[in-house]
């Protein structure tokens, strides 16, 4: 049993999730887990469940919360106990029984790692996902909100500006900025963030925007605050306007954990003006499903270094980075690490010879992370686990393969994830993530995944390895990888999943594997996964309200993950209420307020990006017309729409088997683009 506080406050037992309501014994169980380990005074417990103003009782009503805390965790098998100590109380906890502290873990172990910045980073993502949505959105306490809560978010924003220090200094400056577009809308006063989005953008050649960026933040400080911007973000901003050499990026903020701090080679003071350096928490979660390669977008040259600076579009292909085949150059790994995160945490942390064209790329792969909440599903993954499971025939020399497609938002990357992690046991030297597209969503060239791959996995055999090739755009782009081994850029003797939102028929015919489809989750699943993230006791007292919710959602997994999102920040909100809200615009609400990237309609749009504009166009006129075009015969004034067309939809998981007929449209999906034409019209018609 595991306590979550960051994010609203819960009990979590493996997938098994109770978020608890609003109420006095939530306040009392926060004050104390924030305080694990130590004694809390009652009456400090008291002013975090009342306030300043406290009863006259508040004594007596202290030891009765408490008598119900012990209940709550008797009846939900919590072993955790709360002590009476004297003059108040105390709660033991460790790492791997409450996320906080788990968190505060990790980045202590980031911390050490700083001359590995890819493992730093790695451990620093892997802290900052266990923040699970806005902090203590359940507990009605203003005394921990205005004590407590600002104390936590400073050791998120610190994370995450550690994330971005670390990844500019490796060249991964798209990467870095899409964490950086959304800490610097969230945090407009935090002006590190600025800094280095602005940096981000003129190293990836992107000079004009900068400056604008810069102006805006000038405008917002001035008008709001009063004051200028920080001197050192006048320095850039000068930098920039003269077209400077930046000099190498790199971290250079020395890491404060809980009061002790660690020096890290600095190459640069901090720029951070009037902040209190807290370093201590992790990283921010990968929400970008690939990263970019590293070469220059027109920046200046860095003078009497050789290389040019690091950009996040990539004029070097990574496939000629060498493999690593010295294994006493890989560290040792931590007790219970695989091979493969060992060479994860090492890869690309040397950095290139003088003279050379350009610095290697940084592997741009990672161990497969675990699926928060994994719901539904269980045959698909029984089968898939039992299929990578299976010995292959020893003639068969090719990669065992498992292609897993579907719609966009079908939870293809989450059951690949979760089926890996499950046989995790037959793959003694690890799994890799592998994505297939970069950060602006185009695809990767299979000798830079093969280069990347060969760099993580070493040449010399240690077992076998598992590689999902998530999100991938067309059979040519993993054809190469899936050759027998021995030939060019082959993935010997390992096992593969493919992800992807296309049929990949040809790879199928060619290369053989076997075939995972996925539909909408059934009407029990999507009620499962209502119950693992909003909690048996919430979605048990309104069951009816529960299924109108994920009818509305139309069972599918991304929309019911955003709208869980969503419900989790507002506990106090009935489900009733809710699915009333919901079904007036569906679409509109499908999305958090916080991170406009996560939404339904996002979703549609970039896969309707993807397609050939023809092939667009074929399915806006499908959507927007009668259901009866998707029938062989068509309607009678038009006709029918060409099999071609349609089959060519389905492989791209925009059309679903019928019934009626052959072929059908989600609702959400045909809604979309019927909402997107109405918007288009209203802006293009005459006043």
């Amino acid at each position: 049993m595991r306590f979550q506080l960051l994010g609203p406050l819960a009990l979590a037992d493996g997938t098994d999730t109770v978020v608890l309501q609003p109420s006095k014994p939530a306040n009392l169980l926060a004050a104390l887990l924030l305080h694990a380990n130590s004694a809390v005074s009652a009456e400090y417990l008291q002013r975090a469940i009342w306030g300043e103003e406290q009863p006259a009782t508040a004594k007596a009503a202290l030891q009765t919360c408490v008598l119900r805390l012990r209940r709550l965790f008797s009846r939900h098998g919590v072993t955790t106990s709360i002590e009476a100590v004297p003059g108040g109380y105390r709660i033991t906890a460790a790492p791997p029984t409450l996320d906080l502290l788990g968190f505060r873990d990790r980045v202590r172990r980031a911390a050490g790692l700083d001359r590995e910045p890819e493992a730093e980073l790695c451990a620093l993502r892997d802290a900052l996902a266990l923040w699970q949505g806005s902090l203590l959105a359940n507990v009605r306490s203003v005394v921990l909100h205005r004590d407590e809560v600002p104390r936590l978010a400073e050791e998120r924003l610190r994370a995450v500006e550690r994330v971005c220090d670390l990844l500019l200094g490796l060249g991964r400056c798209g990467e870095a900025l899409v964490d950086l577009w959304t800490a610097t809308r969230v945090h407009p006063g935090h002006e590190r963030f600025h800094e280095q989005l602005i940096e981000a953008l003129y190293r990836s050649g992107r000079q004009a925007q900068a400056l604008a960026e810069y102006r805006r933040v000038k405008g917002y400080l001035l008008e709001e605050l009063g004051v200028d911007p920080s001197p050192s973000l006048r320095r850039l901003e000068l930098s920039i306007l003269r077209g400077e050499d930046l000099g190498p990026a790199g971290p250079a903020a020395p890491h404060v954990i809980r009061g002790e701090t660690v020096p890290l080679p600095a190459t640069r003071p901090s720029t951070d003006r009037g902040a209190v350096p807290v370093t201590d928490p992790g990283a921010s979660p990968v929400t970008d499903r690939g990263a970019a390669a590293a070469g220059d977008r027109g920046a200046p040259p860095v003078a009497g270094r050789g290389a040019p600076p690091v950009g996040d579009r990539g004029a070097l292909p990574v496939a000629h980075a060498a493999p690593v085949t010295d294994r006493a150059a890989v560290p040792a790994a931590a007790p219970g690490t695989t091979p493969v995160a060992a060479r994860v945490a090492a890869a690309g942390t040397d950095a290139p010879a003088a003279g050379t064209d350009a610095p290697a790329a940084a592997s741009r792969i990672g161990p497969v992370p675990a699926v928060p909440h994994f719901t539904g599903r269980a045959a698909e993954t029984a089968a898939m686990a039992a299929r990578l499971t299976a010995t292959s025939p020893p003639e068969d020399d090719r990669p065992l393969t498992v292609l897993v497609s579907g719609a966009p938002g079908i939870g293809k990357s989450a059951l690949a994830q979760h089926a890996a992690r499950l046989v995790r046991d037959a793959f003694p030297a690890g799994q890799l993530l592998v994505p297939m597209t970069r950060a602006d969503g185009e695809p990767r060239p299979a000798d830079e995944v093969a280069a990347d791959v060969a760099a993580t996995l070493g040449a010399s055999g240690e077992g076998r390895a598992l590689l999902i090739l998530d999100d991938v755009i067309d059979a040519d782009q993993v054809r190469p990888l899936l050759t027998p081994r021995g030939e060019a850029g082959a993935l010997p003797g390992h096992a593969v999943v493919v992800t992807s939102r296309m049929g990949l028929g040809g790879l199928i015919a060619t290369h053989g594997g076997w075939v995972q489809r996925l539909t909408t989750f059934t009407e029990a699943e999507s009620y499962a996964l209502l119950l693992t993230a909003l909690g048996a006791e919430r979605v048990e007292a309104e069951p009816r309200a529960a299924h109108r919710l994920a009818a509305l959602c139309g069972h599918f997994p991304a929309a019911l993950r955003i709208l869980t999102a969503r419900l989790l920040t507002r506990p106090g909100l009935r489900l009733a209420d809710a699915a009333d809200w919901l079904g007036e615009d569906p679409l509109a609400r499908l999305t958090l307020t916080d991170s406009p990237d996560h939404s339904v309609d996002g979703l549609f749009d970039r896969a309707l990006g993807r397609l050939d504009p023809r092939l667009s166009k074929a399915f806006t006129h499908l959507a927007q017309g009668p259901p009866a075009l998707l029938d062989d015969q068509g309607p009678e004034d038009e006709g029918p729409v060409p099999e071609a067309v349609r089959e060519r939809l389905a492989d791209a998981g925009l059309l679903e088997d019928g019934p009626p007929g052959p072929y059908r449209i989600h609702d959400l999906l045909r809604a979309h683009v019927r909402r997107t034409a109405r918007i288009r019209d209203r802006r293009t018609e005459k006043v």
